[in-house]
């Protein structure tokens, strides 16, 4: 324990001195993204799908994968990616419930419906010991989410989802670029979706993007929301080889199957390929600082890291939105609340995480979304399968474990010490506040 010192909410001076600069500024805007914002406008081509096209090349080439495909944004992808999977009428998705709401409502588009499952208490994603006795005959996909970066412990979901036939849809929207025992993220289920809005790891603007090496779904995503773009998948002169897919997608033609007009605006793809061409060297720098800041604060009391080992061969790519396990009980009780607050005083951002489940939310266990007589997510399914207060421990749990960071994106090692210092501070001197 370090010598005491007075909290700065109690009167003492704060621990952080030194002005931030622009080291939590993203993203990181420049000439050459204003430029290649400015030839789609002074072009007019803001609609078109060229740009599009060449970043999404890109965005595969990145990961390694044989097919990319541009969504007016993340939760666009994710439905996408659900229909592609499979997903209709009386279907089940199983997401966890501690997430974004498009991780798992936009199947109610679909007409289907989903089941939660439970997080791992250190992760904070999809606990792989809580999948496969939610699995039914109606279980069409898996959607682990790599929660703040956080990989999913993706090797036994995907012989979970092996051994029943289930399609594996990863949800990247924060960990761009972050990789689970060396292999990039999106890139290990059946398809991969990212969000690439402005706040994200990777920012373009407002966006989306879907990974697969599956030509099949590449082609379901394609004509589920491109208008424009269905002659791509089998009716093309744009592809070289030979076209192999379902026969029944053959007679639409020209009409996109969903009825949505999912393309990517050009404006996001014209930044997103500047973006994509720097952001390896400035997630590593993100990575630095951010390993910087837990290497920091290791010994601390009642503060334990949200990132993997460090020998795992995991990383936390961009690590967005950045976030810290609680754990009360070393700190005499001293509640999650309380402890934000006192480091917010000391100078560093930090708050509690008191969201609920969304399997508590009324939207997924009241709401009669399209006219059916009864709550939609069991509007198309032979059974009730919401699920109440208490059958998801950990993640109802969570509003009092877990906390947000400071997200740097620069390695400046003074004020990345006294962020540090100021949750060291108030977990030393804890017995203050009780």
């Amino acid at each position: 324990m370090a010598e005491s010192a007075q909290l700065a909410l109690l009167g003492g001076p704060k621990a952080v001195q030194t002005d931030p600069g622009d080291i939590f500024t993203w993203p990181i805007v420049t000439k050459e993204d204003e430029e290649a914002v400015l030839e789609v406008l002074r072009r007019g081509a803001m609609s078109g799908r060229d740009v599009t096209m060449e970043f999404e090349k890109e965005y595969a080439e990145w990961h390694g994968v044989d097919y990319a495909l541009g969504h007016s944004s993340g939760t666009a992808a994710l439905q996408a990616a659900m229909w592609g999977c499979g997903v209709g009428v009386g279907d089940e998705i199983i997401a966890q419930s501690l997430t974004y709401w498009a991780s798992a409502l936009p199947v109610f588009g679909l007409q289907g419906t989903v089941v939660f499952a439970d997080v791992h208490p250190d992760t904070l994603t999809m606990d792989p010991e809580d999948i496969e006795h939610r699995i039914t005959e109606r279980t069409k996909a898996i959607i682990p989410v790599h929660l703040g970066g956080y990989p999913a412990d993706m090797d036994p979901i995907m012989e979970i989802a092996e051994k029943h036939d289930v399609k594996v849809i990863e949800d990247v929207s924060h960990a761009h670029g972050a990789l689970y025992k060396g292999r990039l993220l999106g890139t290990i289920g059946h398809v991969g979706c990212f969000s690439i809005m402005s706040g994200k790891a990777l920012a373009t603007g407002e966006g989306g993007m879907l990974i697969t090496n599956d030509r099949y779904i590449w082609e379901k995503a394609t004509a589920w929301g491109h208008y424009g773009r269905t002659r791509a998948t089998q009716w093309t002169g744009e592809l070289d080889e030979p076209i192999i897919t379902a026969p029944d997608l053959t007679p639409f033609v020209g009409m996109p199957w969903g009825g949505y007009k999912y393309r990517m605006h050009q404006l996001t793809s014209a930044v997103g390929r500047v973006q994509l061409k720097y952001y390896g060297a400035r997630m590593e720098e993100i990575q630095k600082a951010m390993n910087y800041f837990w290497d920091l604060l290791e010994d601390v009391p009642g503060l334990q890291a949200h990132r993997p080992a460090k020998a795992s061969g995991s990383t936390m790519g961009g690590w967005y939105a950045p976030r810290g396990i609680y754990k009360a009980e070393e700190l005499g009780g001293l509640p999650l609340d309380k402890f934000a607050a006192t480091v917010t005083a000391e100078g560093a951002a930090c708050s509690a995480g008191k969201r609920p489940g969304l399997h508590l939310h009324a939207l997924f266990n009241e709401a009669d979304i399209y006219g059916h007589g009864k709550p939609t997510r069991i509007a198309n399914s032979d059974r009730d399968l919401r699920q109440p207060e208490g059958s998801l421990p950990v993640t109802e749990g969570s509003g009092e474990r877990v906390y947000s960071i400071p997200w740097f994106k620069h390695y400046r090692p003074q004020i990345v010490e006294e962020h540090a210092a100021a949750f060291r501070k108030v977990a030393e001197n804890a017995d203050q506040l009780l």
